[in-house]
This record gives C-alpha cells, structure tokens and sequence, in this order.
C-alpha cells in the first residue's frame, strides 16, 4: 500500500508549486508527490521540481487527456469553461492507493504523512471549516436542499476542494462518470456564484458516492483555522500558530499571493530555501481594478 501526495500545476504556477514542495519536503522528505499537469505547459515545472523534490509525473497521460476530453463532452461550456479544472479528479485513477490533493496556493507546516494517517479512519478526509464560515455557499444553491438531493445538514459535510484525501478503491471511473453526468443536468443545484469552479461539482461526487468520511477540524477539537484571509496567526520558526496551536497548512484559498499580500514573507521563504537564485517579482502596487476588488472583499468578509 503507497501513500503519497498529488499537485496540479503548470508552468503558469511554478512558483507556488515550488514553494508548496519546499515546506512538504522540510517537513517530510521522503512522501511519494506526483504533479498532475493542469495542461500541455508543464515541461519547466516539472524538471525543477524533480530535481529539487524528486517529484514524479503521473504516468498515464493519455487517460488523462481521456479523462478530461470525457469531462469536456458530458459539460457544455456555460456550466464547465474549461474542463481541466477537474484534473484532480485523476487522483482517484493514479498509482498511489492512498493520497492527499493539495492546491499548490497552501504551505504545509507538519509532515504531511500526519494527515494521510486519517485515511485508517475514513475513505475520504478534509481538514477546513467551510461547513462553519462559508456554509452552503460556493458549493450549493438552495435548490438542492428544497428539491431532497441533499438534506439541510448537508451543511455540516461540504469541504473546500483545495486539499482533501481519499483512496483509488473510494470511487470507480464508472461512478464518477455517472455523478458528472448528474451534476451536468442540474446547474440549479450549484453555487456558482463566488467564482468557483470545480469545488461544487467535487463536493456532489464525494458526497452522493463515498459514504465513510471524516473531517479532520470536526473530529480534532484543537485543529487551527487555515484560511490565508486570517490576519491574526502568528510566525514563529517560519510556521504559523493560532495561538498556541501551530496550523497544519495555510491555503490562501482566493486571498491575493502577491507582493504586500497576507504572509508573503513566508510564501517567500519557503519559494527561495532550497532555490536561493530564484528572482521574485518586484514588488509592485495593486492595479485600481484589485484595490478595488480587495475593498469589495474586505466588505463582503465584514458583513459575513
């Protein structure tokens, strides 16, 4: 049985992924991590992370093309713009048994072999509180509830898509082929709304399909928020404590990663410890259109 770690990314996020791999391997040098190409634009990315981080590219590309082409039939371009946002979903069909999805906008601050253990508790595993801020929102509409697809407490199982775990034995091709087909038919039941794309569609698949799951931030009465948008945790040897308790991870999560944004020295850090030569972007001040984006949401989080 293999554990190990998946990341989607291309050369457009080379960046982030680097820095994402510099605080997995400080933490955990020797778990298995695929990348999973986002697209054909891949090639830079993948050299420098195999050669600093001994990272591995998942094997069977033309399943994945398959995969994505299949996606791309069954979700006409109003519902789904662009279908490679669901190559995540190749996770389910990779050589490892067992697996954490990471976006590559998060730092880790443990090992993550931490979190892969709670795959002996369950088939799918979260660590956020979606379900205790956001709720029901960027993941579904009310019509699901009003129409029973999902009863009211569903609100208690929704998770961010951004970093979750499973097993390839959780979810078959077949089923999840069935599940997109479901969810293609019926854009009603989804919150669209936030801009997000593959969130919504993931929460249907694990949630109508695989039963045994397990929340990390329900089950551990202590686990720290994660959320980038937070202003309030605290640096202290190049990780992040609420409080007392150091985070498992940050995930920026739609909070801007760029210079004078949330913890970008430490985003720094870690892009530059095992790449000191990198050449960061200078820092620059944000364009009218996000200072005023960064207004809107500010306000939004404040009335929230």
């Amino acid at each position: 049985m293999t554990r190990g770690v998946y990341i989607v990314a291309n050369d457009k996020v080379a960046d982030n992924a680097i820095a994402l791999l510099a605080s997995l391997r400080l933490h955990d040098p020797q778990v298995p991590v695929y990348l999973i190409p986002f697209d054909n634009r891949y090639q830079q990315v993948f050299e420098k992370l195999r050669s600093l981080y001994d990272v591995q590219l998942f094997p069977d590309l033309a399943f994945l093309e398959a995969l994505t082409a299949k996606i791309g039939e069954i979700f006409p371009r109003d519902f789904l713009a662009l279908p490679n946002k669901m190559r995540k979903l190749a996770a389910w069909f990779g050589p490892l048994d067992e697996f954490l999805y990471i976006d590559t906008d998060i730092l880790f601050f443990e090992p993550v072999s931490e979190t892969l253990a709670y795959l002996d508790r369950a088939d799918f595993i979260c660590c956020d509180y979606h379900f205790k801020g956001r709720k029901l929102r960027d993941v579904f509409a009310s019509a699901a509830i009003e129409q029973g697809v999902f009863s009211a407490d569903v609100v208690n199982e929704v998770f961010n898509s951004g970093l979750w775990g499973s097993k390839t034995s959780a979810l078959t091709l077949e089923q999840l082929i069935k599940r997109l087909r479901d969810c293609a038919q019926h854009h009603e039941y989804f919150d669209f709304t936030g801009g997000t794309t593959d969130q919504p569609i993931m929460n249907y698949v694990v949630l109508k399909t695989i039963p045994n799951r397990l929340n990390i931030a329900q089950v551990n009465p202590d686990e720290p928020g994660s959320w980038g948008g937070m202003a309030h945790f605290q640096e202290r040897d190049h990780r992040l404590y609420d409080g007392e308790q150091r985070l498992r991870y940050l995930h920026w999560a739609g909070t801007p990663m760029r210079s004078g944004g949330p913890y970008r020295h430490l985003w720094e850090y870690y892009r530059t410890l095992d790449d000191p030569a990198a050449l960061l972007p200078a820092p620059s001040q944000p364009s009218p259109w996000q200072r005023w984006t960064d207004r809107l949401r500010k306000i939004k989080q404040s009335i929230l």
